[in-house]
This record gives structure tokens, sequence and C-alpha cells, in this order.
């Protein structure tokens, strides 16, 4: 008879033993090495997101930053020449009496420069803003006499004065106008 003996279900021999005790001490340096790799692979990935999201977040801050700058370059450029364009339309009103073709011929030329500058105008965004017949709206009227008028509600504008205008949806200059009590 041989002294070997069959292990029973569940036992394990020495070499067996000895194999995992060899396998077991080796395995939580592994089980820790990817525990640190997994951690500091999220860490760098959360790095490399925050980072995206702070590029996206500077991009649209620079792209504000130019908008606004274009804007105010804008309104600085046409809050000078908005007194040209009052005088334009002074002289088309004033319009000198005497030889009639040559009336109709300075009228013609003073009519055209008035378009041509009010086309450049509204290029850059410039845009009268609506009075006569209108409600008045402190937002974008600015009142310069209340007066009685029976053919208009209390609160309409009556007349304009100076015509108002707006650069986008920012007022660059109020209407003065007459309104009704």
């Amino acid at each position: 008879m041989t002294n070997e003996t069959t292990p029973v279900e569940g036992q394990t021999t020495g070499e067996e033993a000895a194999q995992e005790g060899v396998a077991e001490s080796a395995a939580p340096d592994l089980v820790d090495q990817l525990t640190e790799a997994q951690a500091q692979a999220a860490e760098y990935l959360d790095g490399w997101q925050r980072a995206r999201a702070e590029l996206a977040n500077y991009r649209r801050r620079v792209e504000n930053q130019r908008a606004e700058m274009a804007v105010a370059a804008n309104a600085d450029l046409l809050a000078n020449l908005l007194p040209i364009l009052d005088d334009l339309e002074l002289a088309i009103a004033n319009a000198p009496k005497g030889d009639a073709e040559a009336w109709q011929e300075w009228h013609d030329g003073i009519t055209l420069i008035l378009h041509k500058f009010q086309a450049v105008l509204a290029s850059v965004g410039l845009s009268p803003i609506p009075a006569e017949g209108e409600s008045f709206d402190p937002n974008v009227h600015e009142a310069i006499s209340h007066e009685s008028s029976p053919e208009h509600e209390s609160g309409q504008i009556i007349g304009q004065v100076r015509r108002g205008y707006k650069l986008g949806d920012r007022v660059l200059r109020a209407s003065l106008v007459r309104v009704a009590q």
C-alpha cells in the first residue's frame, strides 16, 4: 500500500496550497496596481474634460467680447453721424424757392445723398424708432411736451420732433416726441 492519500473533495494537496499562497500574495499587488491605474485614468479624464470645457467657455467669452466691442465702436461712430442725418433731413424740409428746374435738381441730389447715407447706416444695424401714431414708450421715446388732442388717445404720440434710432436692440438715441394727454 502506498502512503498516498487522495484528497477529499474541498481539500488541497500541499503543492496546490503552495501555489495558491503565491497567487494570493501576488493578486493583491496586481489588484492594487489596477485600482491605482484606473484612479489615475479617471483623474486624467476628468482633467481633460475640464480643460476642454474651459477652452469652450473661453472661446465663447472672446466671441461675446468681440461682438460687444464692435457694437460699442459702431455706437460711437453712429452717434457722431446722426447730426449729419438731421441736417440733411432739415435741408430737404427747407428746400429753396425759386426756379423750379434748379430746385428739382437740388432736391433730387440731396435726396440721393440722404438715401445713400440711410443705406450705409442701415447696413451697420441702425434702424429708426417708429414714433408718430404709436403709444408712448419711455424706453424708446422722450416726451418734450404733453398736449391735449381730440384726434389722439391719451399716451399716443402726436408728432415727432427728432427721430430716434436703435442699433440692433440698443437704443442709441430716443425719439423726441409730443404726446397726447
